[in-house]
């Protein structure tokens, strides 16, 4: 069992915390204004200070913060992580994060005797409750097979893609076909709705066929019963599709749909939908449509 520091206890990363718990590591976190959830405490997982202290207590540290500047304020602040790093320590972060970035973070990690794997996940909260996570792994092998076990009690597939970089670039991917998809399922409810067919049916039809995905029956569902409750929220995934449109002006590449994403995740945050669900992409293309699925 592993002495763990995990930083970050939000909607997907307090079960994840509670798994590590439940398999028996010891586990510390950053002290909170408000109190540490008591299903954790109740576990076992203490509050430090500062990260610097969570550090100095862990032989891994993971990380599952919002974005790139928050894991830097984590790690190389003046009181984050790096000063409190035990020799041999191993760094996991788990956010979702810039590539290029997250490769500079893992050479000051190693630079001070640490090593560093990034690990972002896909599955969202059911997947991080149901400790089903695909996890998307940038490590050396060594590092990989070190991280390992802890990863498998999050996650169900966990992949090494490459060197450190690699895990964050997949991520990247998948925000934009699961945007994409969750765009294409919107605009598909939508138009049978204004035809005045049953969506209801109209899904339960396309899980039969080749429309079938696990978005058309997570989030189509969701769209349906009309509940916008963030499983992932549509800020956080804003974010990431602002990552892929940086890398591709940095690529010369052109991702027009994902653009088209991002403008519709931004007319959500224009409503006042920042904290909404990422399947409230729907919310944008009904505006658009002066029609609510369903009615």
């Amino acid at each position: 069992m592993s002495k763990i520091g995990f930083i970050g206890l939000g909607i997907m990363g307090r079960p994840m915390a509670g798994h590590l718990l439940d398999a028996g590591h010891e586990l510390v976190t950053v002290k909170r204004d408000k109190p540490l959830a008591s299903e954790l405490a109740d576990k076992g997982m203490k509050e430090l200070d500062d990260p610097k202290a969570v550090a100095e207590q862990s032989e891994i540290i993971i990380t599952m913060v919002p974005d790139t500047p928050d894991v830097e304020h984590v790690l190389f602040a003046e009181d984050g992580v790096i000063h409190g790093l035990q020799k041999g320590a191993l760094v996991i972060d788990m956010s979702s994060i810039a590539p290029i970035p997250t490769q500079e973070f893992a050479k000051r990690i190693k630079d001070a005797g640490g090593d560093y794997v990034d690990a972002p996940v896909s599955g969202g909260e059911g997947g991080a409750i149901n400790a089903a996570l695909t996890i998307m792994v940038g490590a050396s092998q060594d590092a990989f097979e070190r991280a390992k076990p802890i990863l498998e009690v999050m996650g169900k597939t966990i992949t090494l893609i490459g060197e450190n970089g690699a895990g964050q670039t997949c991520k990247v991917a998948n925000q934009i076909v699961v945007a994409l998809t969750i765009e294409a399922v919107a605009e598909g409810l939508l138009f049978a709705s204004k035809a005045g067919a049953d969506v209801n049916k109209v899904r339960e039809s396309l899980l039969g066929g080749l429309a079938q995905s696990k978005i058309l029956d997570v989030h189509g569902e969701r769209m349906i019963s009309r509940n916008f409750e963030p499983g992932f929220k549509v800020k956080l995934h804003q974010k990431d599709l602002n990552l892929a449109l940086e890398g591709a002006r940095t690529l010369d590449l052109a991702l027009p749909g994902t653009a088209n994403a991002q403008q519709l995740l931004q007319a959500c945050v224009a409503n006042g939908g920042a904290e909404w669900d990422h399947s409230g992409i729907l919310r944008s293309l009904e505006k658009l449509a002066d029609h609510e699925v369903g009615k």
